[in-house]
């Protein structure tokens, strides 16, 4: 089901001095900083070689990325795995009983995503991507 390991979405307060902080002293290269207003953050897509992180800012404090930061503080937020067939991996996963926090995919940057409980995951949220046919 799984193909690949996508990225590791990393919360954050401040997504400038993250971004820093990441490419300046530990030596990722950033890829592409994007505003997700329905999701209300701000992200940044970065190479560290043979893997990608997404550093996640919120940009208001009622969204549940903001609530996350507030309960737990910045640090691991998800881990995203690429999928062939994003419908087909929600059917089985329910089938299989697994807590899910959407039973159907929506828009992400680079694709359709969905995410699996941390409740369902032994405390990690785990995001599905089906990229669309022009991402990289």
């Amino acid at each position: 089901m799984f193909r690949r390991l996508d990225h590791v979405g990393i919360v954050v307060h401040d997504l400038e001095a993250s971004i820093q902080t990441y490419c300046q002293q530990l030596g990722f290269t950033l890829l592409s900083r994007v505003s997700i207003p329905e999701q209300l953050v701000e992200a940044a897509f970065l190479d560290g070689g043979n893997s990608t992180i997404e550093l996640i800012a919120p940009t208001d404090t009622t969204s549940g990325t903001a609530r996350f930061l507030a309960n737990r503080g910045e640090g691991t937020h998800h881990v995203c795995y690429e999928v062939d067939d994003i419908e087909a991996a929600l059917k089985t996963l329910q089938e299989r009983g697994l807590r899910l926090i959407d039973e159907t995919p929506r828009r992400g940057v680079h694709g359709l995503v969905a995410f699996v409980h941390p409740k369902a995951a032994h405390g990690v949220m785990i995001e599905l991507l089906q990229k669309d046919s022009h991402a990289h």
